[in-house]
């Protein structure tokens, strides 16, 4: 056991490290022009002012959609100014999603945030299957987790999206996570296929799945990433346990990736960081044509702004590979 000293030592270098990764982030994106961005239905004091903050740092140029009279009573009544944006106005919050959404698939916006309507409206007109956002790809969610007593940003990947995934989704969430991945600048992710153990084991579905994911990768049908599994959470980030298990493995330890069995696991496993690791957690959804900010309420500030930074590093990152221009 570590005594008191070391103990506080300890607290004192997490407590200096918090938000280091996320800080990171942002000043990545002082290079990118504000990405425009198509805001549905921000008409309460949270929603429109965290669309209002990630502008006035450059992150984003927000359109903000909904009832144009609850967006400005809401912004008169919390002291902000909203007169240099764009307000679009809608009837209702469904109808607020589904303006956003064809704002997205229009051209005039390059990203999708979610307001103070629930996130399965929003997702609905995502989904849409003439008028949404739809691509070839299973559309998936990822945390981007600042965890201070760790030395790289996690992400987690699906806790928000896909309930009980099968594997030919999980081909999909694992691949949306290895993109977004490149575009948070990580050339090569380590990707952990997380199970409750680390051998495959035919009575636990997902050590099966695990395996066979890992193989997929090695025939090309995931690519951009090393990919390990099944692997248990603490082989995943710990070099230490890793080692004592004897786990010979170029992911076990050093994990960029967690991929969760199921968005159970996955929700338990991002909200058990939050709560007992003192970590902000970032959301995006990808597999859409555009990226989607999803934000809540009860989010941080930082938590808030590091969302919109991942958002516009994704998409001017998909611009420079349409261009041509990716490394």
């Amino acid at each position: 056991m570590m005594d008191k000293h070391a103990t506080r030592w300890v607290l004192d270098v997490c407590m200096e490290r918090r938000h280091e990764k996320y800080e990171r982030l942002l000043n990545r994106c002082k290079a990118l022009q504000a990405t425009p961005t198509a805001v549905a239905h921000p008409c309460d004091e949270s929603s429109l002012a965290a669309a209002l903050e990630a502008a006035e740092l450059g992150l984003v140029a927000p359109i903000l959609v909904g009832p144009r009279h609850k967006i400005e009573t809401v912004a008169r009544e919390a002291g902000i100014a909203i007169s240099r944006f764009a307000v679009v106005d809608a009837p209702h919050s469904h109808a607020s999603a589904e303006l956003a959404v064809r704002l997205v698939r229009e051209g005039k916006a390059e990203l999708l945030m979610k307001g103070s309507l629930h996130t399965d409206e929003l997702m609905s007109a995502v989904v849409a299957r003439d008028t949404g956002l739809r691509t070839a790809r299973r559309i998936s969610h990822c945390f981007v987790m600042d965890v201070p007593a760790l030395e790289q940003a996690l992400i987690i990947t699906d806790a928000a999206v896909n309930i009980f995934p099968t594997l030919e989704d999980k081909v999909h969430i694992i691949q949306n996570a290895i993109d977004f991945a490149h575009a948070l600048g990580i050339s090569k992710p380590k990707v952990a296929i997380l199970s409750a153990m680390e051998t495959v084991n035919p009575k636990v579905q997902s050590t099966v799945e695990a395996g066979a994911l890992c193989k997929m990768a090695d025939r090309g049908q995931i690519t951009g990433a090393i990919l390990d599994g099944p692997l248990a959470l603490d082989n995943a980030i710990n070099l230490t346990a890793a080692k004592i298990k004897k786990i010979e493995s170029p992911v076990a330890g050093q994990a960029d990736i967690l991929v969760v069995p199921d968005l159970e696991a996955g929700n338990m496993l991002a909200k058990s960081l939050s709560f007992l690791a003192d970590a902000d957690s970032a959301g995006i959804v990808l597999g859409a044509r555009a990226p989607i900010i999803l934000t809540s309420r009860a989010d941080s500030v930082m938590s808030r702004l590091a969302s919109c930074a991942v958002a516009a590093l994704v998409s001017n990152f998909r611009s420079d590979v349409s261009a041509g221009m990716a490394v």
